[in-house]
């Protein structure tokens, strides 16, 4: 796996509330709910992150954008079509 900046390699119990019909029918299925329940976390943690440096960084980007429409591509002579 590739290097994870919100992971710590350790490990803490929690307690979650999850539907019993969802937990059933997960472990008849071999499906391990810790892993599983990480990855998921994992992911909307890097999508709400990337979200709100979007947010964040909103005027900037609009600004460069704005700075290329009018000047267009400062690379454009070194690609190769």
């Amino acid at each position: 796996m590739k290097h994870d900046r919100i992971g710590s390699g350790k490990r803490k119990s929690v307690n979650l509330s999850i539907d019993t019909g969802v937990v059933a029918a997960a472990r008849e299925a071999g499906i391990n709910l810790s892993q599983v329940s990480e990855e998921a976390l994992r992911k909307a943690t890097k999508a709400e992150q990337g979200r709100r440096w979007q947010e964040e960084n909103r005027e900037a980007l609009e600004g460069w954008n704005r700075w290329y429409e009018k000047h267009g591509d400062p690379l454009a002579h070194l690609r190769v079509l």
